[in-house]
């Protein structure tokens, strides 16, 4: 899909695809852009986590949202091949997941609000178009003690080869925005310069760009670089 029509169409029609029983009273805005470093060098590797995506290839979708509620977040990841000067790594698959408002992951039990082994929310995969950028509707993720907010992603060949296992995170300034309207828990109990992940490479985890408000919804921009 054209990234600029899926953008507009994302967008545009996001409250209604999330649904209102999330009622956001806030219109306050925080944006940040990032300049990306010339350097041509892998992301950060990182953990699964303990809830990692099972069967991937199940989940080819662009929304992931399912039956979660929350602030509106449309996540790009461009995917670039360190092995050949950054350019534009097409075809990879991109599998992406993360927990939903109160910090619950989908297919698993023993979380904040019970079990949701057969639960499917907040999980997908998308393939990298010519440009290498894949895009997935969704929300803002909460948080669960420990961690601060985060996203899992990881990339694989076209052959489904694991390339690279990663976590990116976001600005402590919007998630405190974000944390302050309805369906979300208060604000998260770890900053990103103590978190377990991202405490020492932090400014590799960081997004290219984070834009937007709390009513319209955030456009969340990540570049991946991996070793083809």
């Amino acid at each position: 899909m054209n990234r600029k029509n899926f953008i507009k169409r994302g967008l545009s029609g996001i409250g209604a695809i999330i649904g209102i029983p999330t009622v956001l009273s806030s219109c306050k805005t925080a944006s940040a852009d990032f300049s990306i470093s010339n350097t041509c060098q892998v992301s950060p590797q990182e953990i699964k986590g303990p809830f990692p995506i099972k069967t991937p290839a199940d989940y080819v979708r662009e929304n992931i949202i399912g039956d979660r509620t929350g602030v509106a977040l449309l996540i790009t990841i461009k995917v670039k091949n360190a092995n050949d000067n950054c350019k534009p790594l097409v075809g990879a698959l991109v599998d992406i997941w993360h927990c939903d408002a109160k910090g619950n992951y989908s297919e698993y039990n023993h979380q904040v609000d019970g079990d949701f082994t057969h639960k499917h929310f907040l999980r997908g995969r998308q393939t990298t178009d010519a440009n290498g950028n894949a895009s997935f509707i969704s929300i803002y993720p909460g948080w669960y003690p420990g961690r601060a907010p985060h996203l899992h992603l990881e990339i694989k060949s076209s052959s489904g080869e694991s390339l690279l296992v990663t976590q990116t995170a976001f600005l402590e300034d919007v998630s405190t925005l974000v944390y302050e309207t309805e369906g979300y828990t208060t604000n998260a109990d770890t900053k990103n310069t103590r978190d377990m992940s991202f405490k020492d490479t932090l400014d590799k985890n960081l997004p290219d760009s984070l834009t937007g408000n709390t009513k319209a919804g955030y456009t969340y921009v990540k570049t991946i670089k991996v070793a083809n």
